[in-house]
């Protein structure tokens, strides 16, 4: 995430702050900055409380953690962990010529904390979807693999990963001083790669590829085979689980995609030597960068929606009653299908229990009756995670 890209070069850089440089007009801040200031205001004056919210009610209030519950609970303090750096940006945006103050080693932590971010919140998005597709398609298998200790280790990974993918940030990050004026000496914390066209289109192309398509193409694949399933066995509902999942992933997609198409503009006008592109992209950059921080602030407020029905029953409790409402272990899971089926689904059941009786009860059949006993137990256990996903 590049907040002063479009400064990397020093005569951009006058240009870029010169309400706060020239002699003959009144000090002030740029409109960009301006931009950039009132997005980070209100993505940390909402996100971080909100998200502080999430923790708390996680930790404090949900008795029965649901697989959701559990990877919007990391999906929170990955957003606290980047709505901390804020006010280093908003001082940095506030200063003019002061440039950024806070030394090198915070201008390289920061800017990996952000890219951390980003990838720990799409690619728990993407486990989330995953999620909803194994409980669908491969029922059994999520049985198996659906327990605590599978999850943490594989959430623990995917944070592993987050790390790793985030380091050519701060390796592309320089606290460099560009610019003087009368006795001031200013640094700015930017993007660095030598003059090197290839070392700007790897680090772009990586966050894009790693960071947007190839985690939005593994969750259309997801949703695309569980719409599929769910229509194929008859059920038109969806649960509160799946609508929270799809909302997540509309805001991520919605704040993150005007900075992965700057980053495509960019490497289209490295690649193709085209000057246009390569200013457009750095001029928009710094906004863009700044919207990908509402990101991580509109989640809670998609909770408060999400659990709206239990705000005035349960006050501060409702978002623990919201989680607990997706609460999806196995063992929940048959008491929820066992209490709520609905005519079509008993119809279903009924079907198959006939089916089953007639092949238990045929003559000369014992091993073919096994093997379509065996198979309509197969078929019921679908049906039943069908059903309980559909709610």
């Amino acid at each position: 995430m590049d907040f002063f890209n479009a400064t990397a070069d020093p005569t951009m850089l006058s240009h870029y702050l010169q309400p706060s440089l020239s002699p003959s007009s009144s000090p002030g801040l740029s409109v960009s900055h301006q931009v950039g200031i009132s997005i980070l205001t209100i993505a940390l004056v909402v996100g971080f409380p909100g998200n502080l919210f999430v923790v708390w009610s996680v930790l404090c209030r949900v008795r029965r953690r649901s697989v959701t519950c559990l990877l919007v609970f990391n999906l929170a303090l990955a957003d606290v962990l980047v709505l901390l750096t804020a006010p280093l940006f908003l001082r940095f945006l506030t200063a003019g010529v002061q440039g950024w103050e806070f030394g090198t080693a915070t201008c390289k932590i920061v800017h990996y904390l952000c890219a951390v971010n980003m990838y720990t919140s799409i690619y728990l998005i993407t486990l989330m979807s995953a999620d909803r597709w194994l409980a669908t398609s491969r029922p059994f298998v999520a049985q198996r693999l659906r327990t605590k200790r599978a999850l943490l280790s594989i959430i623990l990974a995917f944070w592993v990963l987050a790390f790793i993918l985030a380091l050519p940030m701060p390796f592309y990050r320089s606290n460099l001083q560009l610019f003087r004026h009368k006795n001031i000496t200013s640094f700015f914390c930017i993007p660095h790669h030598w003059g090197s066209v290839d070392h700007q289109v790897f680090q772009y192309l990586v966050e894009t590829f790693m960071g947007f398509l190839l985690p939005f193409s593994l969750i259309a694949g997801c949703y695309a085979s569980v719409f599929r399933r769910l229509r194929t066995a008859m059920f038109k509902r969806r649960g509160r689980g799946s609508f929270l999942i799809l909302a997540i992933l509309a805001a991520f997609a919605l704040f993150w995609l005007p900075y992965h198409i700057v980053n495509i503009l960019q490497v289209i006008g490295l690649l193709t030597d085209t000057e246009w592109a390569i200013d457009a992209a750095k001029v928009a950059r710094p906004n863009v960068t700044a919207f990908a921080f509402l990101s991580s602030s509109v989640n809670p407020v998609l909770y408060v929606f999400a659990g709206s029905s239990h705000i005035r029953n349960a006050g501060l409790g409702f978002m623990a009653k919201m989680f607990e409402g997706t609460y999806s272990d196995a063992q929940s899971r048959s008491t929820r299908t066992s209490r709520s089926s609905v005519p079509d689904d008993t119809s279903i059941f009924r079907k198959i229990t006939q089916k089953m009786s007639v092949r238990g009860g045929g003559v000369g059949g014992g091993g073919e009756s096994v093997a379509g006993g065996e198979e309509d137990t197969r078929k019921t256990a679908e049906l039943k995670n069908l059903m309980t996903v559909a709610e």
